[in-house]
């Protein structure tokens, strides 16, 4: 892949490849979640690429190379727990068409709240938390399909937020 061939370390050419490699991790991540994979190593030359993650698409990058310091400061992975879709379907957001969401940006959830609804063969699937932690961010619209592992929401503890 030559894209994920090593940066050549003349001047400003050295900061564009790394800014390649960077979207090229993100895109990895995105989809690792999409496809339902938890795990993917990747070597190229002297630089490796070892994304795990304890649920499809929530993954941890972890990036080793010769002189991989400022390459791995440069990676900004999202922080925190996702919850993901339990099957297909269609996502909702509220419990009705012109009632409030169930969830904002920024709303403290507990273990067992409804975060959503999932509509699959015309039966409502609620969504709930499987932690506690507060909204940071809704990764789906409302009325948006969704399949088995797509990331629905991102939850942060308190101590992830200060």
């Amino acid at each position: 892949m030559e894209r994920f061939a090593r940066p050549d370390t003349s001047g400003g050419q050295q900061e564009g490849a790394t800014a390649e490699l960077i979207e090229a991790v993100g895109e990895l991540i995105s989809l690792m979640g999409k496809g339902g994979i938890s795990e993917l190593d990747l070597t190229s030359g002297d630089i490796s690429i070892r994304l795990r993650g304890g649920t499809a698409g929530q993954a941890l990058a972890a990036i080793s190379s010769v002189d991989s310091a400022p390459l791995a400061a440069a990676v900004a992975l999202p922080i925190g727990h996702e919850i993901t879709a339990p099957m297909i379907g269609t996502y909702y957001s509220a419990p009705a068409p012109g009632e409030a969401p169930f969830i904002q940006i920024g709303d403290e959830v507990e273990v067992g709240q409804v975060v959503g609804i999932i509509e699959a063969m015309k039966i409502m699937n609620e969504i709930v938390a499987d932690r506690p932690g507060v909204v940071t961010e809704i990764l789906v619209e409302n009325a948006q399909a969704v399949e088995y592992g797509s990331p629905i929401l991102r939850l942060t503890d308190q101590t992830d937020v200060a």
